[in-house]
């Protein structure tokens, strides 16, 4: 559900506004509206800002060193020379990766002619000869040069020759060869260079390395520190002055329930406040409140975006639904069984800040374990075929069932029934929160189409229950069929001319028609994935058992260890692949098939308290 909140309105004197704001912060409830500013932002908090920066791709740096850093935090006065330090080794390191890139290009340029003394060609220089350094492709090398230039081959590398040329200073070679550029460094130098490069480059990154264990933490509280510095100067900025700079104007949001709280401290400051609800058209800051079980899918809604001032909170309805997605979709008891082992280990070993996230974990595993046992399937073994007891079995669903003069799959109906109802549910949620924030009749589009889709499917559930019969299902049919194309094509805006609403009630129907089969066979993947990922573990299960079937003696030793590294591989890689399956799938079929259906837009804003910092 969203928490209700309420509008605050301040007016502070200006001398005791920096004072206030700290007040304010202590208190911790109070969304602050940012205001749109014109011109030319704070220099000192652009400066803050920039700074800021530079601590996030120093803290990014030294986290991509491969270190433990258990260092407690020391120093964060002084901690902006740990930023400078590393912007310094992070510049060395990347000025000699450079030159290595320089000095190997050279070493390569020079290996085909191998390691020889500059010198010695400065001697035939003074001696009247003139070496020159050439390439060429074999089929083009003409044994003639050897004796007009006194070409001598040198090396054959890659279909080309590398040659060179004596001959008397003044005397012009005209040969069709690539002339070599070498650098003026011997081979042996340039190798001596690039092992002293590499040596420079180890002990800066050691450097960088210690630094990380010794000031990542350090740096990471000052980080912190100095954002929530920012985000106190970002909410002077946003106080507008008013009555020749006097006053200072501030808006906010806060949640109702902190009201007493909140104007003990009000009262206390002498401030002048309003304090009004919420109305129509405003854009108040959404703070989600549910139970344990739905606050854990709230990150969920987050992703999508957060419900606006026209909308219901859609994460009460997103977390079963999409626990049970999740479920189907891995179609495994065992593997339900894993997650559930996994969730409680890393619970100990995270932070509180994934303990949530873990929470999860354990819940999607429960109910994978649950639905699992429902479709039959444990490690990849078939529950149906296994030695369980009958009574047992009666509770899995499988094998096929008639419907309509011909033979479907139980667990494909049932996903083809629970995509049926969740999107009943969502045409369902649409025509409420239509009717709660716009009025009645306003959303007799929505009723409309409600009573001829979700009144159908329930009209045509009782008529196959044989709970109204067939000859009265279909007046019944009729009847709520014509009610909802009043709805529709007459009454979808009253403001609008009757001919007008008929042509976009035409519109609606064939987008819905085109659109309605297509939301229902989605889910459709439920079944796919989940016999896909039940497939891939009997498979695994099989080659398993071909490695141990019929050895004796050692070659069964090596049998039964064969068998343990696929079937720990095998299913550690399916519960891997049908994890990740199983998650954006649903999230695809809540995102796309629910929000659309129940016409969820997600423009809403997160209700942010201007707050001390957490320690």
């Amino acid at each position: 559900m969203i928490t209700k909140m309420n509008k605050l309105t301040l007016l502070v004197y200006h001398k005791e506004y920096t004072a206030f704001l700290e007040r304010l912060r202590e208190i911790g409830v109070v969304h602050i509206v940012e205001r749109e500013k014109g011109g030319v932002e704070d220099p000192e908090l652009e400066k803050q800002l920039a700074i800021a920066n530079r601590y996030t791709r120093a803290i990014k740096r030294l986290e991509q060193c491969a270190v433990e850093n258990h260092a407690q935090v020391t120093d964060i006065i002084n901690a902006f020379d740990v930023v400078e330090q590393s912007e310094t080794l992070v510049a060395e390191i990347e000025q000699y990766k450079t030159l290595l890139q320089v000095v190997e290009k050279d070493i390569a340029t020079l290996e085909p002619w191998g390691d020889f003394k500059f010198s010695t060609l400065e001697k035939l220089e003074k001696a009247g000869y003139e070496v020159r350094f050439f390439m060429s492709n074999i089929k083009n090398y003409d044994g003639e040069w050897e004796k007009r230039y006194n070409a001598i081959k040198v090396a054959e590398k890659q279909s080309r020759i590398y040659f060179v040329t004596v001959t008397p200073s003044g005397i012009v070679v005209d040969i069709d060869a690539e002339p070599a550029r070498l650098p003026s460094s011997s081979l042996s130098k340039l190798i001596s260079e690039k092992d002293r490069v590499l040596k420079n480059i180890e002990a800066k990154t050691a450097d960088l390395e210690t630094l990380a264990a010794e000031q990542l933490n350090t740096l990471r509280e000052a980080h912190a520190q100095l954002l929530h510095n920012i985000e106190f100067a970002k909410v002077v900025l946003d106080g507008k002055k008013v009555s020749g700079d006097k006053l200072l104007l501030l808006e906010g949001w806060f949640p109702e329930e902190n009201t007493a709280e909140l104007k003990a401290m009000l009262d206390e400051s002498g401030a002048f406040y309003e304090i009004r609800a919420v109305k129509r058209g405003d854009s108040a800051p959404v703070k989600l409140k549910n139970n344990a079980f739905t606050r854990m899918y709230e990150m969920l809604t987050k992703m999508y975006g957060m419900p606006s001032g026209t909308d219901f909170d859609p994460t009460p309805i997103v977390a079963p639904f999409f626990s049970l997605f999740f479920a189907f979709c891995m179609g495994d008891a065992g593997y339900g069984l894993i997650l559930i082992l996994l969730g409680f280990i890393l619970k100990k070993k995270v932070g509180k800040d994934m303990a949530g996230m873990m929470n999860l974990v354990i819940t999607l595993g429960i109910f994978t374990t649950v639905l699992g046992s429902l479709l039959g399937t444990f490690f990849g073994i078939s529950l149906v075929n296994s030695d369980i007891p009958q009574h047992l079995k009666n509770f899995i669903i499988s094998g096929n069932v008639e419907l309509f003069g011909s033979t479907y799959d139980k667990q494909m109906v049932l996903a083809l029934l629970i995509g049926v109802v969740h999107i009943s549910l969502a045409m369902t949620v649409k025509a409420i929160n239509s009717t709660v924030f716009y009025g009645f009749k306003a959303s007799l589009s929505s009723w409309g189409w409600w009573l001829v889709v979700v009144g159908g499917v329930i009209v045509g559930t009782l008529t196959f229950l044989s709970v109204i019969p067939a000859e009265l299902s279909k007046w019944v049919l009729i009847s709520v069929g014509g009610l909802g194309a009043i709805g529709i094509y007459i009454l979808n805006d009253l403001r609008r001319n009757i001919l007008i609403n008929i042509g976009a009630g035409l519109w609606d129907t064939y987008n819905m028609a085109s659109g309605l089969l297509g939301d229902i066979l989605s889910y459709i993947r439920l079944f796919a994935l989940g016999l896909a990922g039940g497939m891939l573990g009997q498979t695994f299960n099989s080659l398993a058992m071909m490695v141990v079937d019929g050895k004796e003696g050692i070659a069964a030793v090596l049998g039964w260890v064969g068998f343990g590294l696929i079937i720990i591989l095998g299913h550690t890689l399916n519960i891997a692949m049908s994890c990740l399956s199983a998650f954006v799938h649903p999230l695809r079929l809540t995102f796309v098939e629910y929000f659309k259906n129940a016409g969820y837009d997600g423009k809403g804003v997160e209700y942010k308290p201007f707050k001390n910092k957490e320690v």
